[in-house]
């Protein structure tokens, strides 16, 4: 039976091994890393590779090098063009490739790390497109349209990594026998089916190195989930050659499940991917390796709420302007709630999203009438332009404020000269008949009769977008009875949006609560992220996320991780129970919603690479030992050996216990006047929370 590393072997971390190389330098040893988003940026595997290549390049130096596709529009900004030593072994294996014709750059990608990089110009080898098709036809029976020109790309890029990995074989061994070196160990780690060619082809041609493939979402599931089956009671019964067929991605599919199956190491990044692929590429994956983040801790355990306090003062003001002359709600009782990702309406769960702030929506009209939810969705669709009503709230609030400042400099000037006579300003005195015209102005400027735009933008065709006729559907128009608020922003946020303002990081940490209630999330980074933030948030157990913290967890709610069951209960069910934990988040008062975020950011480490860079190694090292028979990982085991098998983390020593209490297990209640979030001592949250500051 197979080892699932990420459930045995959790209670490791990387930290034991990063050694820059060192020990991969002695035992003769390397490491390749094969992506389509290597320094392009296309995807989320991009954001996989970059994250961990400051551990990869932590534990193995110099003996670790990526490989992808050259893309110039990518390349230029991201990677330091430079040559290899000519001594080593790699510029030999370069020199070879230009040699034959290819174009390949060298150099440094500039990410954290600073990992060596090789990237293949696929231009430089179109004209054996038809030989590596015919090669691939005869050794696996897989054909390739012509048309498929993603497909195609991906066999020439295939093949011409798995000529220069032939090459850099034949290089090292030189090397090591000139040097006096044990023999060269070499491990090639392929992600996705677009570099998986490069797998297929390294094994029919028989290269003597290790190969590891990594699905991070199978082509058949991302389509089948997006078509509305029962995608996971079913997996065992579909025919999956005809259900490729039909969509048209058969030879992609051949591929993937072909590199799935001549890998001598297969894993995927969550327990619920590996169901899938179990069914699908048939094969069970032999070590699940978990997606990270690069956390960078503050000095101060405070400094994260600060810069929340900082990023939602930014969302306030968007709110002013978008729901100007309807403002007809509190800022300090308003909740900032936000779904961001991929347009993939079902799959992101962006439907049961909506299904459920209006069942919210009607909790708050009954219960709560003074708290509003500002609900974001975060998607890019095809737009024409900014929404004009959204850009003139925008303008006539920033006019308001300008105009207020400039009333303030004259009535302290005023106050001022008028202190330096002796005497005490009179209210009559200080504003004066200009300044109330000119505030008239701007207050008339405001009024408007229509209801604020549930859309920042133009949304073309938008009587067939999925999101507007679900808003349509579910009458979440903005109105002045509304306590839940919608705002569609049809494209990714930055610092120049002339609406927010805002990266998408600080927007994440303005906002109160990230909701991913996704049906087809092989990982999920979105709520990651919003963890490593401090930020509360909603998942599933169909997200590889939610799947890790379940495990993990003994009580994820009360740690801000609230998970949706999609799988084993109805839709209807479903929807109840995003709403009623939405509702229950919106009970919270200020004081226990800083404690709880306090827990969220607590989490962090568990998602950072210095410990999820493990599985990686695992599977490395299990590569190696199926080629090299003799390898042996002696500073692995020995480790492997101190460390427990397995860890939990407990309920929080501040929640009471279940089910005795009657209290939820959210945070214990403020006391009296306690709500101010500057008012929060952080030696008194500690005694709060039970926990020692050493």
């Amino acid at each position: 039976m197979s080892r699932k590393f990420s459930r045995v072997e959790s209670g490791a971390d990387l930290l034991e091994f990063l050694d820059r190389g060192h020990s991969a330098n002695m035992e003769n040893r390397f490491t390749f890393e094969v992506a389509w988003e290597a320094a392009n940026k296309v995807g989320g595997i991009y954001t996989v590779i970059r994250s961990k290549a400051f551990v990869s390049t932590e534990e193995l130096g110099d003996q670790y090098c990526l490989l992808g596709p050259y893309k110039e529009e990518c390349a230029r900004q991201e990677v330091e063009e430079c040559e290899f030593p000519n001594h080593s072994p790699v510029q030999w294996a370069v020199n070879a490739m230009r040699s034959l014709g290819y174009k390949i750059h060298c150099g440094r990608w500039l990410v954290d790390g600073n990992p060596q990089i090789i990237l293949f110009d696929i231009g430089s080898g179109a004209w054996k497109l038809d030989e590596f098709r015919q090669e691939l036809w005869e050794k696996c029976n897989v054909g390739i349209p012509h048309l498929d020109i993603e497909s195609n790309d991906a066999v020439i890029l295939g093949y011409m990594i798995a000529h220069f990995i032939a090459e850099f074989r034949t290089a090292a061994e030189r090397y090591s026998k000139d040097h006096g070196l044990s023999e060269a160990k070499i491990v090639t780690h392929f992600h996705e089916w677009q570099a998986g060619v490069g797998l297929i082809a390294i094994r029919t041609r028989h290269i003597d190195v290790a190969t590891v493939f990594t699905t991070h979402a199978t082509l058949l599931g991302r389509y089948l989930c997006a078509g509305k089956t029962d995608f996971y009671n079913n997996l065992d019964k579909f025919s999956v050659d005809e259900e490729a067929g039909k969509r048209q991605i058969y030879h992609r599919y051949c591929l993937e499940r072909a590199a799935a199956n001549l890998s001598h190491v297969f894993t995927t990044v969550s327990e619920i991917t590996g169901y899938e692929a179990e069914h699908l590429l048939k094969r069970k994956p032999d070590i699940i390796t978990p997606n990270g983040l690069n956390v960078k801790k503050f000095s101060a355990l405070h400094e994260f709420q600060n810069l929340h306090a900082m990023a939602k003062e930014k969302l306030h003001e968007f709110t002013r302007g978008h729901f100007y002359g309807h403002f007809d709600f509190n800022l300090e009782k308003t909740l900032y709630f936000f779904i961001a990702g991929r347009y993939e309406f079902s799959n992101k769960g962006a439907d049961i999203f909506i299904e459920s702030l209006a069942r919210l929506n009607h909790f708050l009209k009954s219960s709560l009438p003074d708290v509003t939810v500002v609900a974001f969705l975060i998607f890019p669709a095809k737009t024409n332009n900014f929404n004009v009503e959204s850009l003139r709230g925008h303008a006539v609030t920033k006019q308001l404020r300008d105009t207020i400042n400039q009333v303030q400099q004259e009535i302290g000037k005023r106050m001022y000269d008028t202190c330096l006579t002796g005497c005490l300003p009179e209210g009559r005195d200080l504003l004066t008949k200009d300044n109330i015209v000119k505030i008239k102005r701007c207050l008339y400027s405001l009024q408007r009769s229509g209801m604020p735009p549930v859309t920042t933008h133009n949304i073309v065709d938008d009587w067939n977008d999925p999101v507007l006729n679900s808003i349509r559907r579910c009458n979440l128009f903005n109105s002045v009875h509304d306590r839940v608020k919608i705002v569609f922003h049809p494209e990714f946020l930055n610092s120049t949006n002339p609406l927010f303002g805002l990266e998408y990081d600080e927007f994440v940490r303005g906002c109160h609560l990230g909701v991913f209630p996704s049906y087809y999330e092989p990982w999920g980074y979105t709520p990651a992220e919003c963890t490593v933030m401090g930020i509360p948030s909603v998942t599933t157990n169909l997200s590889g996320f939610g799947c890790f913290m379940q495990e993990h967890i003994a009580d994820p709610k009360s740690y801000g991780i609230y998970i949706v069951d999609r799988r084993f209960i109805g839709l209807e069910n479903s929807i109840q129970q995003l709403a009623q934990y939405m509702y229950d988040f919106a009970k919270l008062n200020r004081r226990q919603r800083i404690i709880q975020r306090n827990r969220t950011e607590r989490l962090s480490d568990l998602l950072d690479w210095r410990n999820l860079g493990i599985y990686y190694r695992q599977a490395r090292v299990k590569a190696l030992q199926s080629v090299y028979t003799d390898y042996v990982d002696e500073a692995g085991e020995m480790f492997f050996s101190r460390t427990s098998n397995s860890f939990n983390y407990p309920r929080p020593m501040s929640a009471p216990p279940s089910p005795s209490s009657s209290r939820h297990t959210t945070p214990a209640p403020s006391v009296h006047g306690s709500d101010d979030e500057d008012s929060v001592d952080e030696d008194q949250e500690l005694h709060e929370l039970g926990l020692n500051q050493n």
